[in-house]
């Protein structure tokens, strides 16, 4: 693996200039240097997508479709590769990289490949037809660093658009080999770049250039709302999934042991780095008790199987909500997991008697940290449940189906699961007010990079 280059018009170009450690937050021990591409480099590749545009966009679906559908077959090939780089980058257990950080994108590019179709609607005399939106940049996490790649390049390549992917510099290595993957399964020259820089360097320049017609972007809601004002100028679609404070409703019959275990399981995922994972647990007053006694318990229990947060910059800023919150700690607090003198590890915390306006009940942490709420009855639950800046999932409990799918309509999410049901790859995925806007996965994500056309016929 080569951290000193770029991937645009088909080659590999050397960049010289700046560079950045990448260290393992295991062990915080530096495994490689990284060199930094620069703004000349990023307008090299939106130049180069821009010539390959024409050319893939002609291919048709169907031809598109084929050369996919070998990337997918390449990478369930080097699921174990991606997965080691993944653990090495930011820190996952293997287990996790291979079943989530791996099987989850697979599964996902399976969804787009079987929704991909040429799509032609009559509407009175006109005929209306999906064109691919352009140039794409497309702006990823460290979190999720194959996931996230995959949910953004492959609908967008697959619409018929061409990409610039700019990566998190954090955790680079997966989005690398997925570039060599691409280029050795026949994508032509320019059709996809690799661009791996900062933010406020590659990311601005990709945000604000004309030569780019859509920009989609996955990361905090403060970058979101710079890279939302940097492409106002060019008036470019902004596809933007941004932060989450997701809520698990425990309504008062609900299975309590079970609807805790899932919900704790979901927020300490991934060590807490998901921006979908149910961060507060809501229960009715009377069972508060009970149900925070259970969430320390199932907390305790996975306090081993977690990895270390993905830096120190991460770690510091989940110690800094630690170290300032307003609560009762059930388990966990600041500081180091126990038996860990080196790498990022942070102590899986549960709160209890959380306010609803509490910091750590409307902040997203990005670490493993739970906080139980106690509401009042149904209504108040629902107030509390809508009541963050976010909107991106959540969770509702019940024994009886139909009352928790009439709660779950009324939560003001993009997503929520009902008793714990299974992640769905054909679904949409996308959030409400300062979640983002825009939807990824299957034919809504698919969608996304498309523009419609009305032809009226004669």
């Amino acid at each position: 693996m080569r951290y000193d280059r770029a991937f645009v018009g088909g080659e590999w170009v050397q960049i010289d200039g700046e560079t950045m450690d990448l260290v393992d937050p295991a062990t915080e021990d530096v495994f490689a240097t990284l060199h930094l591409a620069g703004a000349p480099m990023a307008e090299a590749a939106i130049e180069a997508a821009r010539a390959a545009f024409d050319g893939w966009s002609g291919t048709g679906t169907a031809g598109r479709a084929a050369i996919l559908r070998r990337v997918r077959a390449a990478v369930a090939d080097r699921a174990d590769e991606f997965a080691a780089h993944i653990t090495r980058d930011m820190g996952c257990p293997p287990k996790i990289a291979a079943a989530v950080q791996v099987g989850t994108p697979l599964a996902v590019l399976d969804g787009y490949l079987s929704t991909a179709a040429e799509v032609a609607e009559q509407v009175g005399n006109s005929l209306v037809v999906r064109e691919p939106v352009g140039v794409v940049a497309a702006i990823t996490p460290w979190n999720y660093p194959l996931h996230q790649v995959v949910a953004k390049v492959m609908p967008a390549l697959l619409a018929g658009c061409t990409v610039v992917l700019k990566p998190s510099e954090t955790a680079p290595s997966a989005a690398i080999l997925l570039t060599e993957i691409l280029a050795a399964e026949g994508v032509p020259a320019g059709v996809f770049n690799l661009v791996v820089g900062t933010g406020p360097v590659v990311g601005a320049t990709l945000s604000a250039h004309p030569g780019v017609d859509m920009v989609s972007f996955t990361g905090s809601t403060a970058t979101g709302r710079q890279i939302a004002r940097s492409a106002a100028d060019t008036v470019k679609r902004v596809a933007l999934e941004l932060g989450g404070k997701s809520a698990s409703v425990l309504l008062p019959d609900a299975d309590l042991a079970k609807a805790v275990k899932a919900t704790v399981a979901n927020a300490f995922l991934n060590s807490g780095q998901t921006c979908t994972a149910w961060t507060r647990l809501l229960v009715h007053r009377d069972q508060h008790d009970e149900v925070a006694a259970l969430a320390g318990e199932f907390a305790e229990a996975m306090s081993g199987r977690l990895g270390p947060l993905a830096s120190r910059a991460q770690w510091e800023r989940v110690q800094g909500y630690l170290e300032q919150a307003d609560a009762t700690a059930i388990t966990g607090g600041p500081g180091r997991l126990a038996g860990r003198d080196r790498g990022y590890f942070c102590r899986p915390t549960v709160y209890a008697g959380v306010r609803p306006d509490a910091r750590i009940a409307q902040e997203e942490i990005f670490g493993p940290v739970l906080s139980v709420l106690p509401y009042a009855d149904e209504p108040d639950a629902l107030a509390i449940a809508n009541g963050t800046p976010y909107g991106l999932a959540g969770g509702v409990w019940s024994a009886d189906r139909d009352r928790a799918l009439a709660f779950a309509r009324r939560m003001r999410t993009g997503q929520v699961d009902v008793n714990g049901a299974r992640f769905n790859p054909l679904a949409p995925f996308g959030g409400y007010g300062q979640s983002g806007n825009g939807r990824e996965l299957g034919r809504h994500g698919l969608d996304e990079f498309t523009e419609l056309k009305a032809i009226q016929l004669d």
